[in-house]
């Protein structure tokens, strides 16, 4: 009976990792780049129920004398022993696009992501929106540089553009009119100087990297180390930036879900305390 106590503290166990993978992500619903997460489930092994009255006991291998034997006691049936929290996965679906006419704001379409330097090594973004730092170099909102093929970032001028493949250009003709380099004609391009490339990177396997805060990750044993993209490189915009991937409204209804289900498992719980109540009480009072 103290089965279906365990089995419920168990499933409550699991709907609070729920709650807390949910409120995370509501949390985070206007963070830039921000990747939703989701609380994975999977069930105890179960346990086989078998007939013990039968003599089921058979001498292995058939020798003289016998080195072992096993059980073939048939299987009536089984029973599940509860659930537990498996992983916490992330779903890395492309957000939404939001345009901010902000030259500093970058965003990727597909798969990738922007690498910076932090004082515990190289880390990797979906967060695009960026700002000059005091040395000049392109840097995010916590002020870690970030990263080109060639290195951090360096930006004398602040009239630069990033072209589709991450390509920044700069052109001192248009110092005092920065929007002009952006619509500028062919034939104004001769002054304009390419400052670096971004390093824009990708894993083998996504769903294992690591969040370590600040909308930053980490590479795993499991992700595999990063790569620069070469061949199908996300598309880089301007001016843009990649909002959250989280859907507050079934994030709400994953809650009352949750909600739901956690008051179950306490009403399992609550029975099966009330029935070992009654047997302590009441059936051995009897006898």
């Amino acid at each position: 009976m103290l089965r279906g106590i365990y089995t419920g503290a168990a499933g409550m166990v699991v709907q609070q990792n729920r709650l807390d993978a949910i409120s995370n992500n509501l949390a985070n619903v206007d963070t830039t780049g921000y990747k939703r997460d989701t609380a994975i489930q999977k069930a105890f092994p179960e346990l086989l129920l078998r007939r013990m009255s039968d003599d089921g006991v058979t001498q292995f291998p058939f020798r003289n004398p016998p080195v072992g034997s096993y059980d073939v006691a048939p299987v009536v049936g089984s029973v599940g022993t509860g659930v537990e929290t498996n992983e916490y996965y992330t779903a890395f679906s492309q957000g939404a696009l939001k345009q901010t006419e902000n030259s500093f704001d970058l965003a990727l379409e597909g798969e990738g992501f922007f690498a910076v330097q932090t004082p515990y090594g190289e880390r990797y973004t979906r967060n695009g929106s960026f700002l000059i730092g005091p040395e000049g170099m392109l840097v995010t909102k916590q002020g870690y540089p970030v990263l080109g093929e060639n290195g951090p970032v360096n930006l004398k001028l602040n009239n630069f553009i990033v072209d589709e493949d991450g390509v920044i250009y700069e052109n001192a003709d248009f110092a005092d009119d920065p929007q002009r380099l952006v619509s500028m004609r062919e034939n104004e391009w001769r002054n304009t100087v390419e400052v670096d490339r971004l390093r824009i990177v990708d894993v083998r396997e996504t769903r294992y990297l690591e969040k370590q805060g600040d909308s930053l990750w980490n590479t795993t044993r499991d992700s595999g180390e990063a790569a620069v993209i070469d061949a199908t490189r996300p598309k880089v915009l301007q001016g843009f930036l990649e909002t959250s991937n989280v859907n507050p409204v079934n994030e709400m209804v994953q809650m009352i879900e949750v909600n739901r289900a956690y008051e179950a498992n306490q009403r399992v719980i609550q029975a099966q305390d009330q029935s070992t109540q009654r047997l302590i009480n009441d059936v051995m009072r009897l006898r």
